[in-house]
């Protein structure tokens, strides 16, 4: 039955390549990769699908996995896409898809694949990991609680494996809770699903299973019956610009993203010394990156003209 199957997978870091290579082996039909990053050193330690080559030649994450894959099993159709995932890409990206897997480093596009899951009726598996610890969660659009309905609104500030690290095992473990659901939804065996958030912490032996369906919210805008799916609303999404005639990239958060600046200062600060900061505004220096987050939630990354490149800093640094 899987290998008639179609899974989207949104992000081919840490998680998404070990995800992957579990389905790919496990002869799904098709495989569409989604990923706008290319591989990098600092990747190497946990993202397994990726080698010294590749970081060399900078392919980007979507070709080196896509060649890996394709050498794994030759009979699962690989379907590689160097993009977004955004408010005006995802009606498209998920076409044909029988479950969409979360790969993905912020709250923002998980907000957004939630949305689209819940209007197009699309089962997704939400997974995290950074140092030690883990989360992942199965959502069946009509049956369990959303995202929207267990967040209320984006966290801001939240650690990711680059600002903190990460250790390999806690990735397999949320993977392999992942596609363990993943094959229950493939064969369509949905009264096996898993309905609790799993929370584990491998360092200080703890694992935990939340019961979570008195958390579904009959008002949700994002899965009530009468939602409007906000998240795929191209003006509640974040808006970017090149500031004209500066090396600068422009950052506006979605509308009811605030950032705390005293807990991103206090972030920060335990990756550089290079901050500074008024009543006004907090400047950090890292990655051979100048980035000025002002009151008002807008942050300028200077040095750079690539609006690609400059949400991956802001995803990796400001909002996590």
């Amino acid at each position: 039955m899987i290998r008639r199957k179609h899974v989207l997978l949104i992000g081919a870091g840490a998680l998404g390549t070990s995800c992957a290579e579990m389905l790919v082996r496990a002869g799904i039909g098709k495989l569409t990769i989604i990923d706008r990053d290319y591989v990098e050193w600092s990747n190497l330690q946990r993202q397994q699908l990726y080698t010294e080559t590749d970081a060399e030649d900078q392919l980007p994450k979507a070709v080196a996995a896509k060649a890996r894959l394709s050498d794994l099993n030759r009979e699962v159709k690989i379907d590689a896409r160097i993009e977004e995932t955004n408010t005006m890409t995802i009606e498209e990206q998920i076409q044909d898809a029988d479950l969409i897997i979360d790969a993905t480093d912020n709250f923002e596009t998980r907000m957004l694949i939630n949305d689209a899951a819940q209007k197009w009726k699309i089962p997704w598996i939400y997974g995290a990991c950074t140092g030690s610890h883990g989360l992942t969660y199965t959502i069946l659009p009509g049956d369990t609680p959303c995202l929207a309905c267990l967040l209320g609104k984006i966290p801001s500030g939240s650690e990711t494996c680059d600002t903190v690290g990460i250790i390999s095992p806690a990735v397999q473990m949320v993977t392999a809770y992942q596609v363990a659901e993943s094959f229950k939804i493939l064969v369509e065996d949905f009264q096996a699903i898993r309905k609790q958030v799993i929370y584990f912490d491998l360092w200080n032996n703890q694992h935990t299973s939340l019961k979570v369906d008195n958390l579904k919210n009959p008002q949700c805008d994002s899965c009530c019956p009468e939602a409007a799916f906000p998240y795929l609303n191209h003006e509640s999404s974040t808006k970017t610009a090149v500031l004209c005639g500066r090396d600068t990239v422009q950052i506006r958060p979605m509308p009811g993203m605030a950032i705390d600046m005293d807990a991103l200062k206090q972030k920060l600060s335990q990756l550089t010394s290079n901050i500074r900061s008024n009543d006004y505004l907090l400047q950090v220096e890292i990655d051979d990156t100048r980035m000025v987050v002002f009151k008002d939630n807008r942050v300028l990354i200077h040095g750079t003209k690539d609006i690609n490149k400059a949400k991956t800093l802001y995803n990796r640094y400001i909002t996590g």
